[in-house]
C-alpha cells in the first residue's frame, strides 16, 4: 500500500467515532452524513484498487469487500460500509506489522554488518567504506571491531567471536593463515588481514540476501489462499442472491456481503509463513524462500551426507599399532614430538591425541618436512620419521617388508601414517572420522516428526558408511557414490512421489541439494555454491538443527491452516445467520471484523516460540 493508503484505517476509525459521538448526542441525520462522507472518502481507494486488479486479471476476494462498500453507500448503511473499510485496510496494517516483526532478522543481520574498514596503505591505515575494499587489500582490525569481509589473517594473534555466523560460543584462535568470515568479532589484539572477497560477495552478505529473498517469496500455501478466493466469491454472491430471493430485502443481501468480506483472512497465510521464516532465523536457520518452509513440513524421506554432515569431517586417531619393542603411548609420543612442528592436519591430530592421553611430546631437533608426504626429526638421539608408505620406503630401503609384517594393521583404514624409528618400522597410526556427538538420538526424533525413512548417502567406501549408519541408528546406507549417483537416487525418490529432504555440507552435495524437494546445507561446508543450491542454510555447524527446522515448519503450516479453515467456517456461519436476517449489516461487519482479526492474530503466533520444542 502507498503511504496515503496507510492512513485509511485511521481515517475510517475517525469517521466511525465522530459519527457515533454525534449519534449519541441525538443527531441521527448529521451522524449518517458524517458516516456517508467518510465512507465515500475512505472507500474510494479500496474500490479503485479492486477494479484495477480486476482489469489486470487478478480475481480475488477483494471483490466482495468492494461490493459491500458500494452496496452500503447505495442502501444507506454507511456505518456498515465504514466498518468494512476499517476491516479491509486494518487487515493490511496487521500484515505490515507482521512483516515488520519478520524483517527483524534482516535488520539485526544488517545492523551487525561492518561499515568501515581500515585499509593499510603506504601511509598506514586509512578508513574506507567496506564497499571500497578489493580482493588482496590488507586491512587492520582492532580489538572490538568486526572483520569487514571474508579474509585470511596475515599477522597477529587474537581470539575471534564467530557466534553471529556459526552459533559456536567458544572464540576461535586467530593466527596467520586462518580464514574468517565477514561479521566475526575480533576480541583481544589487533589483526592484519588480507581480503579474499569483496564485502558485497562475502558469506555474511549472502546470508543477509538469503533472509531477504525468503521473506519476499510467495509459497504454494499462499497461492492456495488465492485460489480459495476464486470459488469463495461466487459462493458469496450465490448466498446473497438466495437471501434476496427469499426475503426480497436488499439490505439482507448486503449483510451477507459484509459478513463475508475475507481479505484479512487471506493475509493470514503470508503472515504465518513470514513469521515462521523469522522464527527459524533466530535459531540460525535461513530459508531462501517460503516454499521451502512449507515443503519442509511435508517431507517423508530424509537423506544425509556422511563426511562433514553426520561426522565431524576431521580425522582423529582411531588406533595406534606398535611393534613389540614399543608401547602404543611411546610410539604416539615419538610421533607427536616430530609432528608438533608440522602444519599438516594429520600432524596436528597426532599432537592433539597425545595431549588427550596426557603424553607430553619431547623436544625434537633437525625437523625436516616434505609437504604432503611426511616429517622426520631427531628425538632423544633417535631418528623418527612419520608419513606415508612411499615416504618411508624412499628413505629406508627394505622397510616396506617390515611395515607389511606389523600385526593388526587394517588395510581398510581410511587414513594411515607409518612410523619409523632408527630406520625400522615401529608402528602405524590409523585415523578415522567420528560421528558428531550432538547428533545422539536425532534419528528417532526425526521419525517422530514424520520422516518415514532415513538414508545415509556417502562417497566413502561401503564399510565406513555402514559403520556410521549403525552409530547413528540409520537402517539404510549407500556408499561409494559420486555426486551424480546421489542426484539419481534423489530423483528416483521424487519420481516415486516422496517428499525428499537432503542435508549436506560440501560442494559435491550441491547437485543433490538442488534436486531434492528441500535441500538444507551447513554454511560451514562448501561455501557459496552449496548455500545457493540449498533451500535453507544452517548457520551453526550443527546438523541437529534440522529437527528444529522441521518442527518450525510443521507448526507454521498448522497455524496457517488453522487460520484459513477457522476463518472459512466462521464466515460461513455468519453468512448463514445474515441470510436468515439474524445479523443486520452493522452487526455482521463487527462479527466479521472479530473473525478476521482473530485468525490473523493466530497466524502471528508463528513468530513466537511454542510451549513445546520451538
Amino acid at each position: 500500500m502507498t503511504r496515503g493508503a496507510a492512513l485509511l484505517p485511521a481515517g475510517a476509525l475517525l469517521f466511525i467515532v465522530a459519527g457515533l459521538a454525534i449519534r449519541l448526542a441525538g443527531e441521527a441525520g448529521p451522524a449518517a452524513l458524517v458516516w456517508g462522507v467518510g465512507l465515500a472518502i475512505t472507500g474510494a481507494p479500496v474500490v479503485w484498487n479492486t477494479l484495477r486488479g480486476l482489469a489486470t486479471g487478478r480475481f480475488a476476494a477483494d471483490l466482495v469487500a468492494m461490493l459491500a462498500i458500494v452496496g452500503a453507500l447505495l442502501l444507506g448503511e454507511p456505518l456498515a460500509g465504514l466498518i468494512v473499510v476499517l476491516m479491509q485496510t486494518g487487515g493490511e496494517a496487521l500484515e505490515r506489522y507482521a512483516e515488520g516483526r519478520a524483517s527483524e532478522a534482516v535488520r539485526e543481520l544488517e545492523a551487525a554488518a561492518p561499515r568501515i574498514a581500515h585499509r593499510i596503505g603506504d601511509r598506514g591505515p586509512e578508513d574506507v567504506p567496506v564497499d571500497a575494499v578489493e580482493v588482496g587489500d590488507e586491512l587492520l582490525v582492532r580489538p572490538g571491531e568486526l572483520i569487514p569481509c571474508d579474509a585470511d589473517v596475515v599477522d597477529g594473534t587474537s581470539s575471534v567471536d564467530t557466534s553471529r555466523l556459526t552459533g559456536e560460543p567458544i572464540p576461535v584462535s586467530a593466527r596467520p593463515g586462518v580464514k574468517f568470515l565477514s561479521g566475526s568479532l575480533n576480541l583481544d589484539s589487533p589483526l592484519r588481514i588480507r581480503a579474499t572477497s569483496p564485502a558485497g560477495e562475502s558469506q555474511y552478505a549472502r546470508i543477509v540476501e538469503l533472509v531477504r529473498t525468503a521473506q519476499a517469496s510467495k509459497s504454494p500455501l499462499q497461492r492456495l489462499a488465492d485460489r480459495y478466493a476464486i470459488w469463495f466469491t461466487p459462493f458469496t454472491l450465490a448466498v446473497c442472491g438466495a437471501a434476496y430471493a427469499l426475503s426480497g430485502d436488499p439490505v439482507r443481501a448486503l449483510a451477507v456481503l459484509v459478513v463475508a468480506t475475507p481479505c484479512p483472512l487471506i493475509l493470514a497465510t503470508p503472515v504465518a509463513i513470514i513469521g515462521g521464516i523469522n522464527r527459524a532465523a533466530r535459531y540460525g536457520i535461513i530459508f531462501r524462500h517460503g516454499t521451502a518452509l512449507e515443503q519442509l513440513g511435508q517431507v517423508t524421506v530424509g537423506l544425509f551426507d556422511k563426511t562433514g554432515t553426520l561426522t565431524v569431517g576431521r580425522p582423529r586417531v582411531a588406533r595406534v599399532l606398535s611393534a613389540p619393542r614399543f608401547t602404543a603411548n611411546e610410539l604416539l609420543g615419538l610421533a607427536a614430538s616430530v609432528e608438533q612442528g608440522s602444519g599438516h592436519l594429520l600432524g596436528r591430530t597426532v599432537v592433539e591425541e597425545a595431549a588427550a592421553r596426557g603424553i607430553a611430546p619431547a623436544g625434537a631437533r633437525e625437523i625436516v618436512e616434505a609437504p604432503g608426504q611426511g616429517v622426520s626429526g631427531t628425538v632423544g638421539g633417535r631418528e623418527v620419521a612419520v608419513g606415508g608408505r612411499t615416504f618411508l620406503a624412499s628413505r629406508y630401503p627394505g622397510i616396506e617388508t617390515e611395515m607389511r609384517g606389523l600385526r593388526g594393521a587394517d588395510d581398510r583404514a581410511e587414513l594411515r601414517a607409518f612410523v619409523a624409528v632408527d630406520g625400522h618400522a615401529a608402528g602405524i597410526i590409523e585415523y578415522a572420522d567420528r560421528v558428531r556427538p550432538e547428533l545422539e538420538g536425532l534419528m528417532p526424533r526425526l521419525r517422530k516428526l514424520g520422516l518415514r525413512r532415513v538414508v545415509l548417502l556417502s562417497g566413502d567406501d561401503q564399510a565406513n558408511t555402514n559403520a556410521v549408519a549403525r552409530a547413528m541408528g540409520i537402517e539404510e546406507a549407500h556408499g561409494e557414490l559420486l555426486p551424480e549417483d546421489k542426484v539419481a537416487y534423489v530423483r528416483r525418490l521424487v519420481k516415486a512421489g516422496e517428499k525428499v529432504l537432503m542435508v549436506g555440507d560440501g560442494t559435491n552435495d550441491a547437485p543433490a541439494l538442488s534436486s531434492a524437494t528441500v535441500g538444507i546445507a551447513l554454511a560451514s561446508g562448501g561455501g557459496g555454491v552449496t548455500a545457493e543450491a540449498a533451500d535453507a542454510v544452517l548457520l551453526a555447524d550443527d546438523p541437529s538443527r534440522v529437527e528444529t527446522a522441521i518442527a518450525i515448519s510443521r507448526r507454521t503450516l498448522r497455524l496457517a491452516r488453522q487460520s484459513i479453515w477457522a476463518g472459512l467456517g466462521l464466515s460461513a456461519l455468519g453468512m448463514g445467520a445474515a441470510s436468515l436476517g439474524w445479523l443486520p449489516p452493522i452487526a455482521g461487519a463487527l462479527v466479521q471484523e472479530a473473525i478476521d482479526v482473530a485468525v490473523i492474530l493466530n497466524a502471528l503466533r508463528a513468530s513466537f516460540p511454542s510451549v513445546q520444542h520451538v
